[in-house]
């Protein structure tokens, strides 16, 4: 994965990065496609790939085998994380989410990978579902090599990064060998041109006829990464094969989500199951939800405000069990989806409720924060909570609160609510 040159996101504060998990550290702002999803995509735009197939079942595993040249075929499983081939299968130990077998032994290894949990590297221990298969057919290569397009903030624009050797990751290549790395800027007015194409796979080390062969399948892909609002595009392996041909062997596509209102087919083939249950709930409701591995469950309205209240608790000795910024309209319905998603973590010792009213008033955010409390159960069903307002009406907030019956650890001070909700989760 192209983790050191991605997009940049928003990051999480130091002291409460240190409590999260590897797999759950940054909230995806992109759709991310699975290889099958992306493969075809890359044939609307004239790209060259293996032949494949997508399967969802046994049966239709082995008989999509039989539409593939040769006498063997390649099998993948079709998960969104990095390291699939030295990953292993959770519940039957079956190890490698990657394998090359005969035609009469497909269904024997789908079996083994369909509908199973598939643990690698950028999962953590809990995995990701194993669905689909992608079945393709084997090439002989040459040689590997590396290309990817991002969107650079230095240059303004599209960036193009290549390399004469692939097949592994671009972090270990440019440790290696840093001059190994080839940088080419796009000018996003001007966009690809055949000289620029020509040059880059001139760089990346294609030869006689394969330069311009690589030249049409780098313009394609660049067709494909600002016709479908990609954030990045990652091929690795970009093949040489034997037979001269050019291919697109293994990719990882993200999409801007901004754009999926003009992206919506594409936005379609989104995969849910693939993602965190919770993360998935609140962005029905526009909230921006992460979870973390704490005991602190933390509602905040601001997102600076979010990551200084991660910081605060982390500080006191405290730990988050999620970033969740419910934003500056806070309403009855996202209050309650916000507690309801706050609750079904079992992880969650303590609530910290940090509202500084500014547009949206203290008393509204009061008489969404009681509702919310009250559609989860109330005070019977609710775990240890601490409330801080401040801002904007924040005596009829206070006031609200206070005679609504929750039960609830009032403050106007923000270290005050922070220490003792660290104090409520131990």
């Amino acid at each position: 994965m192209l983790s050191t040159l991605a997009p940049v996101c928003r990051r999480l504060p130091a002291q409460a990065r240190k409590q999260a998990t590897v797999a759950a550290v940054v909230q995806k702002r992109f759709l991310n496609l699975h290889e099958y999803q992306a493969q075809k995509i890359f044939q609307e735009f004239g790209v060259g790939v293996p032949k494949n197939y997508p399967a969802f079942s046994v049966a239709e595993a082995a008989e999509k085998a039989n539409l593939l040249p040769g006498d063997e075929v390649v099998v993948k499983s079709q998960v969104l994380a990095g390291g699939r081939g030295l990953g292993h299968f959770k519940e039957n130990g079956f190890q490698g989410g990657v394998h090359i077998v005969p035609k009469g032994k497909v269904a024997e290894t789908a079996e083994k990978m369909l509908g199973k949990t598939l643990v690698t590297k950028q999962t953590g221990a809990e995995g990701k579902p194993n669905n689909t298969l992608l079945l393709a057919e084997k090439v002989s290569i040459e040689k590997e090599k590396y290309f990817a397009i991002l969107m650079d903030r230095a240059s303004g624009g599209p960036l193009m990064i290549g390399s004469k050797v692939g097949g592994t990751s671009i972090e270990d290549i440019a440790a290696a060998d840093p001059t190994a790395i080839i940088k080419q800027p796009v000018d996003v007015k001007e966009g690809m041109t055949s000289e620029i194409a020509t040059s880059m796979a001139t760089q990346m080390g294609f030869t006689g006829s394969q330069i311009p062969e690589a030249a049409a399948l780098i313009t394609n892909l660049y067709k494909a990464f600002i016709d479908c609002d990609c954030t990045m595009l990652e091929i690795n392996p970009l093949a040489q094969l034997t037979d001269g041909r050019v291919l697109v062997c293994d990719s990882k596509v993200n999409f801007d989500d901004n754009a999926e209102f003009r992206q919506k087919a594409i936005f379609a083939q989104r995969d849910t199951s693939q993602e965190n249950a919770m993360e998935v709930e609140a962005k029905k409701y526009d909230l921006n939800y992460i979870k973390l591995d704490g005991s602190i469950a933390c509602m905040v309205n601001g997102a600076g405000l979010a990551m200084s209240t991660m910081d605060l608790l982390s500080i006191l000795g405290g730990s988050p069990a999620n970033f969740l910024d419910v934003g500056g309209a806070s309403t009855v319905e996202t209050m309650t989806a916000a507690f309801k998603i706050i609750m079904g973590d079992p992880n969650v010792k303590s609530i910290f409720v940090n509202i500084f009213g500014g547009i949206a008033r203290c008393d509204h955010i009061a008489e969404a924060v009681v509702a919310g409390v009250k559609a989860v159960g109330g005070n019977d069903a609710i775990k240890p909570l601490v409330i801080r307002l401040e801002g904007t009406n924040v005596e009829a907030g206070m006031k609200i609160i206070k005679e609504s019956g929750v039960n609830a650890f009032l403050t106007n001070d923000f270290t005050t609510g922070a220490k003792k909700a660290v104090e409520l989760a131990k």
